[in-house]
Formats: C-alpha cells, structure tokens, sequence
C-alpha cells in the first residue's frame, strides 16, 4: 500500500492484521514512486485520487516504470466534465449552471481568503485534468488502454452526477517484447505482486495479469 498519509497507512495496517493480510506501507507521493524498484508489480491500483494534484502526467510514468512486463493498471478518476459547474449554486438550488473555465484549478479559483480557509481546514485543493492528459498520458507513457468503465450511479447530494457519469475507470497493460496482452486461460494460478490491491493471475505461454 502506497499513500502521502500516515494515518491512512496505519487503518490499512489495523485492518490487514484483522483479516490476516500480508501488506507492506509505503509513505510517499503518488507522482513520485522513487522507493519502489523498476519492473516490480503485476498490478497497480490507482483509486479516484490525482484530482488532488495539478500534473497527472508522473502518475502514469511512475506506474508504468515499476510495472512488470505484461503488468496492468486500473485506475479511476473524475470526470473533468463536472468541474465546470458551480456546486455552490448546485448545493444551494438543487440546479447546475456552467460556471468555470477549463482545467479547473482551487488555487486559481478560491482567492487568498479561500485559500487561507482549505490551509486551516487541511481540505485539499482540487484541480481537474484534460482528456489529453487522463488517457492520452497514459498512452504516453507507454501503457496500452484495454477498456474503459463510465459510473454511472448517482452520487448523494453531488448535482452534476444526476445527468452524467461523476466517476470514470480505465484499464491499461504494460506490454511484452513480443506485443502480448492477455495471458494464456490456462496454467497454474500464482499470487500476483501489487501496488495496492490484491489480485490473482494466470501463467502460461504469455505470462501475465488476467484480470478485467
């Protein structure tokens, strides 16, 4: 498990020793992998997280070097489309109305006093990415995209998700030498290594992630 928070890190602990998992924690930066080791995981998980950070574009370098030959990421993130809405007015009218130029951005948008306000209150800052950047980076850094996913369940009190997917996953894989994607269906069934989340994986004459 791979998390900036230490709090985090620990209830991932309490529960692992709860169920009798095997884990090991790591505190850093998504957009800095560093302590990890090249080619070292069968799969990445990457949860609706790089809405807090300006530049997406290092998480897929990043996961894509201590990714294995043959190795997967699945990653979920916002649809950018939703930061064009006021949510102030959504909150208060139960209406949406477009409000905000794209890539949002907290700093550019909140002002000194907002800004001094989400400091106090350790709110993150949010920021919204481009397609460009959410799956042409992916692209980029080497991964191939093997499917998409659009949530489309509606969020309690979040407006914008009543008229359209809020959530979005993707699926992507490190490719072979020799251009493979998808294993063989059949071989003995190993334990994977993972960046956070466990998962199972067939081995056969294209070795690889078997799984979405």
């Amino acid at each position: 498990m791979f998390d900036n928070s230490r709090r985090q890190l620990a209830q991932d602990e309490m529960v692992a020793n709860r169920d009798g998992l095997e884990i090991a924690t790591v505190q850093g930066e998504m957009t800095d992998l560093s302590d990890l080791p090249d080619k070292e995981f069968d799969l990445s998980f990457h949860p609706v997280s790089n809405f807090i950070i300006p530049d997406v574009m290092p998480v897929w370098r990043e996961a894509f070097r201590v990714a294995k030959s043959g190795g997967a990421m699945v990653a979920g993130f916002n649809n950018s489309a939703v930061y064009v809405f006021d949510f102030e007015h959504a909150g208060k009218t139960g209406g949406i109305r477009a409000r905000y130029k794209l890539p949002y951005s907290d700093p550019e948008v909140l002002g000194a006093a907002g800004i001094a306000r989400y400091e106090a209150e350790g709110t993150p800052f949010e920021f919204s990415h481009f397609w460009a950047d959410l799956v042409g980076g992916q692209l980029a850094a080497g991964w191939r995209l093997t499917d998409l996913y659009e949530d489309p369940g509606e969020l309690e009190g979040v407006v914008p998700s009543q008229f359209m997917p809020f959530c979005i996953a993707t699926r992507a894989v490190k490719l072979w030498a020799d251009g493979c994607v998808d294993p063989a269906r059949q071989g003995r069934v190993l334990r994977a290594k993972l960046l956070m989340a466990p998962v199972w994986r067939a081995t056969g004459s294209c070795p690889g992630p078997s799984y979405w």
